[in-house]
């Protein structure tokens, strides 16, 4: 099964193309370009570069994942909606998956034994607070949630994955990955792939509403003195 991924929830504008094979997952590709405003410009531009690195057409495809965050309005609806079109295009399932799962994911296999039991993904969700969500072992046990440092529910967690810059506002130490990973996208995936799964709707975690807002309707002046 061949997988394409990306994410967007992040600085890092990720894309890449992952062999899963009996359970086993191979990274196959992967483009990564760390800019916040550039989202709608490098996503489908490195997706083809990833394909070609691959030798392999859209036709090659099986299925896609893509990150639903927490993230950003604007950089979240980009990845989904591409990862959207592919799917639709293609007529492949397209499966979304929370993006700090996706970075615990890649953090385990990072760490192996050294990753402590109890741990935390912390990302940047600017206005001075961060996504995070506390994990232990595989299961997340708490969140995805947005709160200013001093708000995030550490428990026994000692280190932390995600941002370096924004899990040192939590007080603890960093572990990779800064953002989410190709293969951590389809470890995060893996058991809806394997059982060839319906795809639920894609539902972007904002956890906050976007910044524009419609305008309260103004009461005319009559119905006021009324």
């Amino acid at each position: 099964m061949l997988v394409l991924t990306a994410d967007t929830s992040t600085p890092a504008v990720t894309a890449g193309l992952v062999r899963l094979d009996e359970g086993a997952a191979a990274t196959v590709a992967v483009r990564v370009t760390r800019d916040a405003r550039a989202h709608a410009e490098v996503l489908t531009p490195q997706i083809l570069e990833c394909l070609q690195d691959a030798g392999a057409a859209p036709a090659d495809l099986d299925a896609v994942v893509v990150g639903a965050g927490p993230g950003p309005f604007t950089g979240l609806r980009v990845g989904m909606a591409t990862a959207a079109a592919f799917g639709d295009a293609l007529g492949i399932p397209v499966h979304g998956v929370c993006s700090l799962d996706a970075i615990a994911a890649q953090a385990r296999a990072d760490a192996a034994a050294a990753l402590p039991e109890e741990y935390l993904v912390v990302t940047d969700a600017r206005r001075r607070e961060v996504y995070w969500a506390r994990y232990r072992g595989r299961e997340r046990v708490e969140g995805p949630a947005v709160a200013t440092p001093a708000d995030v529910a550490v428990g026994a967690a000692g280190v932390a994955a995600g941002s370096p810059d924004h899990i040192a506002t939590v007080g603890l130490s960093a572990f990779t990955p800064a953002s989410p990973t190709p293969w951590g996208l389809v470890a995060a995936a893996e058991d809806l792939l394997a059982a060839g799964a319906e795809p639920a709707p894609l539902e972007p975690l904002y956890l906050r509403r976007p910044d524009a807002a419609e305008p309260t309707p103004r009461v005319p002046a009559a119905q006021v003195r009324a």
